[in-house]
């Protein structure tokens, strides 16, 4: 990456890093104001829910308007979202307000996100695309790890508030790292092809059809969209239950879980690095992040010891976005560009509604005891669907080559 583009990456590390400081620090405040896993999941489906929901919408807007300015609206107004947030607290209190303002800000976020995932290939249109997407996960990670570590420590010495108070700021970091890379680059992205394609009297569902149809009808976008489904149910309960894993049923001390994060943070580096370095075929990096990640949420789940399940945990860390870089590749070379806001957008929320799902079936299955259970019974569920999937697309290549030979 040339010397410009780090103000880039440390943008997109900033931004994941405030994110999932919010996103780890609703179930962790949840559970320790009520000790009880249900509401824990409960408030993890609230407030990721909504974020998902969103996706087709600002994936329309990303093929009519300027991405890099809709990425920059979304971190500018996530961090008044904290500030407002905080002021409404401090007006009428409860703790409702964390998780309505962990809420939005998640809505902001998946802009966020489609907007960078269409400047990507834009930006980088001479590079190898895995080993991008490989540093762009690579700073997601960090961000990702490293927020519910950060979200610990400072709850140590901070009331939730000035947590919330110190992620609006990172918000703005992220904004201004974006506006110096912006002025360093000179980049400019080219006007919306679908923007100048779609006349005026287009029906405001025009988009959301277009996607709907590519889902469907597009060769290979349907598997890629569930694998990466059956992956997010591991991802979501995984997410959902940590803290209450680790604080709760395994009784380890605040310290454990944050060397538990960071151990997470070190595994991720090490993977990504060598994803960006090895130039595996994509479909290998599929195939081995998957059965990995599957394994881990068993080995989790079925753990009595805090070591068994730290080391579900690492699995689980370490080799999700291995398998999204080839999510990511994937997708790239299946849809169209003219239409690859619209249609990420709709992917993106197929993928992820099971995150919140897995979130809800936490607040369900709410005892201690049926907690590793569901584990290991999600985990198993990914392996299913894809086993599944693998299968139905052997079949369809053995059906083409009987064709062919016919």
């Amino acid at each position: 990456m040339r010397v410009n583009h780090q103000a880039f990456f440390c943008s997109l590390f900033i931004a994941r890093l405030a994110d999932q400081i919010l996103l780890f620090l609703v179930p962790l405040v949840v559970f320790q104001t009520t000790r009880q896993v249900s509401w824990s999941g409960l408030a993890f489906f609230i407030e990721t829910l909504p974020r998902y929901l969103v996706f087709p919408f600002f994936g329309a807007l990303c093929d009519r308007f300027a991405p890099l300015r809709l990425m920059r609206l979304s971190q500018a107004v996530r961090a008044l979202a904290c500030f407002g947030g905080i002021a409404a607290y401090a007006l009428f209190g409860g703790i409702g307000w964390l998780i309505a303002l962990s809420a939005a800000c998640g809505v902001l976020t998946s802009q966020g996100l489609v907007a960078r995932e269409v400047m990507l290939p834009q930006i980088f249109s001479t590079q190898q695309i895995q080993k991008v997407l490989a540093y762009s996960q690579l700073a997601d990670q960090l961000g990702f790890v490293l927020g519910p570590m950060l979200a610990a420590l400072l709850l140590g010495v901070w009331h939730w508030e000035s947590v919330v108070a110190a992620t609006g700021v990172l918000f703005l970091c992220a904004d201004a790292a974006l506006f110096v890379w912006q002025r360093l680059s000179g980049f400019r992205a080219p006007s919306p092809v679908s923007a100048r394609s779609l006349t005026p009297a287009a029906h405001w569902t025009t988009p959301l059809r277009i996607a709907l149809d590519h889902v469907w009808t597009l060769p290979g976008l349907k598997k890629v969209i569930m694998l990466a489904a059956a992956e997010n149910l591991v991802i979501g309960v995984t997410l959902a239950t940590s803290a209450a894993m680790v604080t709760g049923l395994h009784a380890q001390s605040s310290r454990y879980y944050a060397g538990l994060q960071t151990a997470g943070a070190l595994a991720t580096v090490l993977v990504l690095l060598t994803v960006a370095r090895a130039g595996w075929p994509a479909r290998v990096l599929g195939l081995v992040a998957f059965v990995t990640i599957c394994a881990g949420g068993v080995i989790a789940g079925a753990s009595a010891s805090p070591w068994g399940y730290a080391l579900g945990f690492l699995l689980i860390v370490g080799f999700d976005k291995m398998f999204n870089v080839y999510i990511r590749s994937a997708r790239l070379q299946i849809i169209p560009p003219e239409d690859y806001g619209k249609t990420i957008g709709v992917a993106i929320l197929l993928n992820n509604l099971t995150q919140p799902l897995a979130g809800l079936l936490v607040g369900v299955f709410s005892a201690s005891t049926q907690t590793g259970p569901l584990i290991v019974a999600l985990s198993l569920t990914m392996g299913g669907i894809g086993a599944a999937v693998s299968i139905g697309s052997a079949l369809q290549r053995r059906k083409r080559a009987w064709a062919l030979e016919d």
